[in-house]
C-alpha cells in the first residue's frame, strides 16, 4: 500500500461533552456514557430544552479573565484544544519557523453566541451599546485567525465551511497543504459552539432534534430504531499534522496517519442526504484510492452516524454496498452528541485513538438496531487489530468528506 496522501498525527487537543483533554475523552467513548443533560438554561423557552455541553468549561480559568471575554465561545474551545495538541506533539511554539506552520480549522457557524447577544443589545438599547468587538468575536475566519496570533502561525490560514463535514475538511485540506509543500506543520480540526436560541430553534422547526425529552441521556441513538432526531453538542478538536518522514526525523510520537481523504458533493438537496448515498460512496471509492488500499482492507468506519432517520439510513446502505466484507462501524455521537461543524475533526480524532489502541469504540444508546440497517454496529469497546479505519463526515448541502486513518 503506498498512499498518496502521509500525514502523521503527532498531536490531539480534545475539548468536547465528553470532557476536556483527550484522555478524559477516549475514557468517557470507551464507556458509552451518554453527555445529554436537560434543562439547558439557553434553550429553556425552546421546544427542545437540551443539549450535549463541554463540562466544566472555565475560559477566564483556562485563558484568562480579560482575554476570555474578547473571545467567542468557538475560539475558546479551539485555543484550549490547540495548547493540549501542540503539547502532545512534543512542539515549542518559540522555536518554529512560523512561515512554515499553517492553521487550517473547520466551523459551520462563526461566534452566533456573540451574534445573539449584540442583536439583542441593538433592539433592546441602542447601536452605541454594541461592542467594537463585535466581528472581531463572530467572523468565522477569526477562528484560524486567534490560533495563528496564539502561536506565531505564519503560514497558510484557512476556515473551511462544509457545514457538518468542516472539521473533516479542514484536515483534508490540511493534507493536501502538507503534500504540495506550502507548510511543514499544520494545526487542524475544527471548533463549534452553536447551541444558541436562534440556531436551536431553527433546528428544531426543521424536525432534526431528537424530542426525547423525558430521557435526554438516551436521546442520542445511532442507527437505533427508536431514533428521532440529533442532539446539540459543542467542542473542539485539533490535530498537529506533520509528513511522516518529518515526524520521524525529529522523533515525533506517531499516533497513527491519515492516508487518504475524499471530498464530494451530493448536489442533491439542500438538507437531505441523498437516499442512495453516491456522494458518499464516490468519497470512500477517492479516499481508498488516494490510501491505495482496496474496500476489503477497512477494518473499521467511524460512522457520521446523526441519529437522524434519514441520514443513518442512507449511509448505512452506503457502507453495506461499498464494504461488503461487513467491517465494524460505530457512531461517537451517541455520546458527545452532534458537535456540527467540529463533528468531523473530533470523529477523526477518535478513529485516530482507534487505530492507535487497536480499539473500535462503541455505539451508545443503540439497543434495537434498526432491521432496514444491515451493518455490524459496535456496541460494546471490542479491542481488533485496525490496519485501515474510515471516518465518515455528511454536511448540509450535501457535502461529504471521508479521511483514511493507517497505522503509524
Amino acid at each position: 500500500m503506498t498512499p498518496r496522501t502521509d500525514a502523521a498525527v503527532t498531536g490531539l487537543g480534545l475539548v468536547t461533552p465528553a470532557g476536556i483533554g483527550t484522555e478524559r475523552n477516549w475514557a468517557a467513548i470507551g464507556a458509552a456514557r451518554s453527555t445529554a443533560a436537560a434543562s439547558d438554561p439557553v434553550l429553556k423557552d425552546l421546544p427542545v430544552s437540551f443539549s450535549c455541553r463541554v463540562p466544566g468549561f472555565d475560559p477566564e480559568a483556562l485563558l484568562g479573565g480579560r482575554r476570555a471575554h474578547r473571545l467567542d465561545r468557538f475560539v475558546q474551545f479551539a485555543l484550549v484544544a490547540a495548547h493540549e495538541a501542540l503539547a502532545d506533539a512534543g512542539l515549542d511554539p518559540g522555536t518554529w519557523d512560523g512561515a512554515r506552520v499553517g492553521v487550517v480549522l473547520g466551523n459551520a457557524g462563526g461566534g452566533t453566541q456573540t451574534f445573539e447577544q449584540q442583536h439583542q443589545i441593538l433592539l433592546d438599547e441602542k447601536p452605541g451599546r454594541v461592542t467594537p468587538l463585535l466581528l472581531a468575536m463572530y467572523l468565522p475566519n477569526m477562528l484560524a485567525g486567534q490560533v495563528a496570533m496564539e502561536f506565531g502561525a505564519t503560514g497558510p490560514n484557512l476556515v473551511v465551511a462544509t457545514a457538518c463535514a468542516s472539521g473533516a475538511s479542514a484536515i483534508a485540506t490540511a493534507c493536501d497543504l502538507l503534500a504540495l509543500d506550502r507548510c511543514d506543520i499544520v494545526l487542524t480540526g475544527g471548533s463549534e459552539a452553536l447551541i444558541t436560541p436562534l440556531i436551536m430553534a431553527g433546528f428544531a422547526r426543521m424536525g432534526a432534534l431528537s424530542e426525547r425529552g423525558d430521557d435526554p441521556t438516551r436521546a442520542s441513538r445511532p442507527f437505533d430504531a427508536a431514533r428521532d432526531g440529533f442532539v446539540a453538542g459543542e467542542g473542539a478538536g485539533l490535530l498537529v499534522l506533520e509528513r511522516t518522514a518529518d515526524a520521524r526525523a525529529r522523533g515525533a510520537r506517531v499516533r497513527a496517519r491519515i492516508t487518504g481523504h475524499g471530498c464530494t458533493a451530493d448536489a442533491h438537496h439542500i438538507t437531505a442526504p441523498h437516499p442512495d448515498g453516491r456522494g458518499l460512496e464516490q468519497a470512500i471509492h477517492q479516499a481508498l484510492a488516494d490510501t491505495g488500499a482496496t474496500a476489503r482492507e477497512v477494518a473499521y468506519v467511524n460512522a457520521h452516524g446523526t441519529s437522524t432517520p434519514m441520514n443513518d439510513l442512507a449511509e448505512a446502505r452506503t457502507l453495506r454496498r461499498v464494504l461488503p466484507h461487513d467491517p465494524a462501524v460505530s457512531s461517537t455521537k451517541g455520546v458527545t452528541g452532534h458537535l456540527l461543524g467540529a463533528a468531523g475533526a473530533v470523529e477523526a480524532a477518535y478513529t485516530v485513538l482507534a487505530v492507535e489502541h487497536g480499539i473500535a469504540p462503541p455505539t451508545a444508546n443503540l439497543t434495537t438496531p434498526d432491521p432496514e440497517i444491515e451493518i455490524s454496529m459496535v456496541t460494546t469497546a471490542t479491542p481488533r487489530r485496525i490496519g485501515l479505519a474510515l471516518s465518515n463526515s455528511m454536511g448540509f448541502g450535501g457535502q461529504n468528506t471521508v479521511l483514511a486513518v493507517s497505522p503509524a
